[in-house]
């Protein structure tokens, strides 16, 4: 399903369908997000109350932390979130021809 480390392929090698219209967007970077944050923050303020470190010691394990944790977490979520929008049919969202406010008897507000 990639092609490289976050590139979906156009279509699939083993059935050929097509990926293209498919695209995940920002949301597996939303939810990478909230998870490694809700791993992180906690572990941060154990470790600040704990032991009182300077801010370069926490510089020094959180940046590197955080960048782990998003680099294991951003290709599985990107695919889940892929294949979910595919088994779904999700779509980019758009008004059909008959379900413009304008085009309804008695105006937009009705």
């Amino acid at each position: 399903m990639f092609s490289g480390y976050l590139k979906i392929t156009d279509q699939c090698p083993a059935c050929g369908a097509d990926f293209r219209g498919e695209d995940a967007g920002d949301g597996p970077a939303v939810f990478i997000m909230f998870a490694v944050g809700f791993i992180v923050i906690p572990l941060v303020l154990v470790v600040e109350v704990a032991y009182t470190p300077p801010i370069w010691v926490h510089i020094a394990l959180w940046f590197p932390l955080c960048g782990l944790l998003i680099a294991a977490l951003l290709r599985p979520f990107k695919g889940v979130l892929f294949a979910l929008q595919y088994q779904n049919k999700a779509r980019e969202a758009r008004l059909d021809e008959d379900d413009r406010p304008g085009d309804r008897p008695g105006g937009e507000d009705s």
